[in-house]
């Protein structure tokens, strides 16, 4: 049976995909989306979020529903193999530079179900559910999608791009034969998440914690109100399926709570991995979140990793999707998403790893001198290191050629003193030039590029200052999803780097005079 032709189809609907299917959506595409399941998945199994994920959700209208169900998430304290404290993780301080607390928990159903509903707000969407796709096809011109509908019936989507977002068992990635890349990260963790009482919440810490101890290695991380979760590493031997029993995940929870201090919520055992595709598309067929890659949970960045691939992805489909990058500029911004999301990702989960050994350690002796190690590097005195350190920039991709400072980090976003709003909010979110004050921009910019030139319009909090005065800029230019396509220090590198980019995407109009020719 012949279905909806549409613009972009996205197959899964947890968070990547409903983050993809809003934010094309949002931006006027017309988008097909289905999920094998009849409705939001009630149990939490991502707890953590981040400000940059935070700013995308400010980009589709969802703050304000989303935060009675976040909470600034606590210092972790790490405790060695004797129980003394061997490493503090923190959030940067304030003034917060993408505008939002660094560093969140929060609960994922509630979540969920408002990315849902502003999907339905969007008269270009449709999404379907209790789907799934049993065959995937593609031409020069677009794919097709075979789904099975929960009454047995078979429908044809046809759409322009696919984007699978359809876990870590993903059917569009095996249907396409692209593998996943094993980067030896492989262990077998018990998660429980507990619903817990006065009783039980005045006995329990009040930061969470990574328990780095060799016999049994294990994290608490402190959720929204009485939200808590444990993480508890199975020893050689164990049975997953006995130590996810009700009575066996109590046994492990014993030195922490009891039953009549709390409700279970969850318990699921797991095998913790680290895989990343060796290829994200393959024609007009894209994989984003679990379907492209899983890492190890120690920094809460698997979700974010997802929301990540997407709103990297939707803003390049959405300049092709408009013309505004054709031929093989189209094709070279297209490929640029995997380059650049696979290499962030790889380097994410290397540094995660690194961490996870930190606490996996299960030797005593070689634990011992773990954290005699970790103590001697800060003196003694263990400070506070911001889980945002932790985070690497985008290398390669569709960036400025040259190795400009600041190229490919995530841009602040400031408040503005004019009208006390976030930058997003009052410039845009397209392409965005933010000039120091002092610096000057071409007389000609093109049509699609905004202008913030903080002599004109100041930042209330400094975030932008502070940013350019460490990487010894005076302008930046920002892509559509936050991050630093390149920076100038003085007016000449302001045109270049503006007619660069312009080269770039093949999208300067032929009526307007060339940038290097506007410069004063």
């Amino acid at each position: 049976m012949s279905g909806p032709v549409v613009d972009v189809a996205i197959v899964g609907l947890g968070p990547s995909g409903a983050v993809a299917a809003a934010l094309l959506g949002q931006a006027g595409h017309s988008v097909y989306a289905c999920d094998r399941l009849p409705g939001v998945y009630e149990i939490p199994r991502a707890i953590a979020l981040d400000h940059e994920i935070m700013r995308v959700f400010q980009q589709l209208g969802l703050v304000d529903a989303i935060a009675p169900h976040c909470e600034p998430f606590t210092p972790s304290e790490y405790f060695g193999a004797d129980g003394q404290l061997i490493r503090r993780m923190t959030m940067v301080a304030p003034p917060y530079p993408q505008g939002y607390t660094p560093s969140i928990v929060f609960t994922q159903p509630p979540v969920e179900r408002a990315l849902r509903d502003r999907l339905a707000a969007l008269p270009n969407m449709r999404v379907e559910l209790e789907a799934q796709v049993v065959a995937v096809a593609q031409g020069p011109q677009g794919a097709s999608l075979q789904v099975l509908d929960a009454q047995g019936r078979t429908t044809t989507v046809t759409a322009r791009y696919v984007i699978a977002c359809d876990g870590g068992a993903s059917f569009v990635r095996t249907a396409l034969d692209l593998p996943l890349d094993d980067l030896d990260f492989d262990e077998p963790w018990l998660v429980v998440d507990v619903l817990v009482n006065d009783k039980g919440l005045a006995r329990l810490p009040a930061t969470s914690v990574q328990y780095c101890e060799p016999q049994r290695p294990c994290t608490l991380v402190i959720g929204p109100k009485n939200h808590r979760r444990w993480e508890i590493s199975l020893l050689p031997g164990e049975d997953p399926r006995e130590a996810a029993t009700e009575a066996r995940t109590w046994e492990l929870l014993a030195r922490w709570i009891t039953p009549d201090e709390g409700r279970l919520w969850r318990q699921a055992s797991y095998r913790f991995h680290a895989l990343v595709a060796s290829r994200w598309r393959a024609g007009r067929i894209f994989l984003a979140g679990d379907a492209a890659h899983m890492q190890p949970p120690f920094l809460g960045q698997g979700m974010c990793q997802g929301v990540r691939d997407v709103a990297n992805l939707a803003w390049k489909l959405d300049a092709v999707l408009r013309g505004e990058a054709t031929g093989a500029a189209a094709d070279d911004l297209l490929d640029s998403y995997g380059t650049e999301r696979q290499a962030h990702v790889r380097e994410l989960t290397s540094r995660i790893k690194a961490i996870g050994a930190v606490i996996c350690e299960r030797d005593p002796a070689s634990a011992r001198a773990r954290d005699a190690r970790l103590l001697a590097d800060c003196g003694g005195v263990v400070k506070d290191t911001p889980r945002q350190d932790v985070l690497p920039r985008l290398e390669g991709g569709f960036l400025a050629a040259g190795d400009t400072s600041g190229r490919g980090t995530l841009f602040p976003q400031p408040r503005l003193a004019d009208d006390g709003r976030l930058m997003d909010e009052s410039v845009g979110r397209g392409w965005r030039l933010v000039l120091a004050a002092g610096a000057r921009a071409p007389r000609h910019l093109p049509h699609r590029l905004a202008l913030l030139d903080l002599a004109q319009r100041p930042e209330a909090d400094g975030v932008v200052a502070q940013w350019m005065d460490r990487h010894g800029c005076v302008a930046a230019l920002v892509r559509p999803d936050h991050y630093v396509y390149g920076t100038a220090t003085d007016d000449a590198g302001i045109a270049s780097l503006l007619a660069g980019w312009a080269r770039r995407l093949q999208s300067i109009p032929a009526s307007e005079p060339s940038l290097e020719e506007t410069t004063p």
